[in-house]
């Protein structure tokens, strides 16, 4: 018997959500998705530190020296997403998805440029728009600018679904694929219930994918459904057969340590037989239900708080590190300007009699104490100076 995640792939597009490009290596899924949570974790992995460092040098360069550190944060976020979107697609044969920026959820012709302009970042490294979906919150004004975006050729990723109304909304725009999350639903009725097991086809989120699947399938939307925010590899099993499932590095290992059979869940076939009542959403009926559907409502404005958040913290964690690969810079240059005012021969050392300052300092950037100070002795005797200063 094969493993789950084998049996999976024979009926569903997986899909890696990390932005752990290791992880993706491990897994081969044939597409992944990132958000700035995922982004900012794979940030902060050493082996991805000079992707952050490249970027941010490249995001100064190119604003300039007087751009406020805010400015070339923003900028090199938009790059960032990108390079990470890149070395994926060097793995992955299908497609990732990159976020816009959940701040401007509710702001349509901000979202349309914002899309806009990292598709033609991806275009300009010579990335196909057709392997890009861009990642947009499911509001109503996501979902309008996500219907201009498709008319351009440029595919849409609606994230943060939780409710049957933004999920019809989206189908009637013509979004490429949504993302109903599964997990987050599920996490809602543990609280509002007090019930802790929802084991199977009782799962909630696995009710609300499924329905809305069979809906898609019925009335012959081109839009895919694709589960995401998976709790336990339970609630993966019972979507077996939708589009596309995006899966976490720790669950994808979970279904491909277990053995057993994985039974088809969800097929066109079954849909299109099934008696399904045909609805239309506009904003008055969407701004509705979507009123009256709690869940849904607390869920989106919780999801969007935190992917503000994430992306918040992503800003601070790369403001400081740009102010460290400056402070760096900086050094450098007062390093090599300091030393030359001493190398009096330029043979490249500093001798004690070329030394105009108090012997003390001598003695102390002198580290292997030959008498003579190399350019590498400075930079860290300095380094520890300024170190030093700043812990004071």
């Amino acid at each position: 018997m094969t493993n789950l995640l084998d049996q999976l792939k024979r009926y569903t597009t997986v899909v890696a959500d990390t932005g752990d490009i290791q992880a993706i290596k491990t897994f081969t899924p044939q597409d992944a998705t990132t958000n700035p949570s995922l982004i900012t974790a794979a940030a902060q992995m050493s082996e991805y530190q000079s992707i952050v460092d490249d970027t941010l040098t490249e995001a100064r360069r190119e604003l300039g020296a007087d751009a406020k550190v805010d400015e070339v944060v923003k900028l090199a976020i938009d790059w960032l997403a990108v390079a990470f979107g890149r070395k994926i697609l060097d793995i992955v044969p299908g497609r990732v998805s990159t976020e816009v920026d959940a701040r401007l959820s509710y702001d349509t012709e901000a979202t349309i440029e914002k899309a806009r302009y990292l598709i033609s970042q991806y275009e300009k490294a010579g990335i196909s728009r057709k392997r890009i979906l861009i990642k947009i919150a499911s509001t109503w004004e996501g979902i309008r600018a996500a219907e201009v975006l498709e008319k351009e050729g440029i595919h849409c990723n609606l994230t943060l679904l939780f409710g049957f109304h933004q999920a019809v909304a989206c189908a009637e725009a013509g979004v490429t694929l949504i993302s109903p999350f599964v997990g987050r639903i599920l996490d809602w009725y543990k609280k509002e219930t007090g019930r802790e097991d929802f084991p199977g086809a009782e799962d909630p989120g696995v009710q609300s994918v499924t329905e809305i699947y069979n809906y898609y399938k019925k009335f012959g939307y081109k839009t895919e459904v694709m589960g995401a925010s998976f709790r336990n590899i339970s609630e993966i099993c019972e979507l077996a057969g939708c589009d596309l499932l995006t899966i976490s590095p720790k669950l994808l290992e979970q279904l491909q340590n277990t053995e057993e059979e994985l039974p088809l869940k969800l097929s066109v076939e079954k849909a299109q037989k099934m008696d399904i009542e045909k609805i239309t959403v506009d904003k008055a009926t969407f701004d509705k239900m979507h009123s009256e559907d709690r869940m849904a409502n607390e869920k989106l404005d919780e999801g969007i708080k935190g992917f503000t958040k994430a992306l918040e913290t992503l800003e601070q964690l790369l403001a400081s590190r740009l102010a460290r690969l400056e402070g760096e810079e900086t050094l450098a240059h007062a390093v090599d300007d300091i030393f030359h005012v001493y190398d009096l021969d330029g043979d490249g050392f500093i001798t004690r009699e070329e030394w105009a300052g108090a012997d003390v300092v001598f003695d102390a950037l002198d580290a292997n104490h030959d008498g003579k100070i190399t350019p590498e002795e400075m930079a860290c005797g300095l380094g520890a100076v300024v170190y030093l200063a700043k812990a004071s």
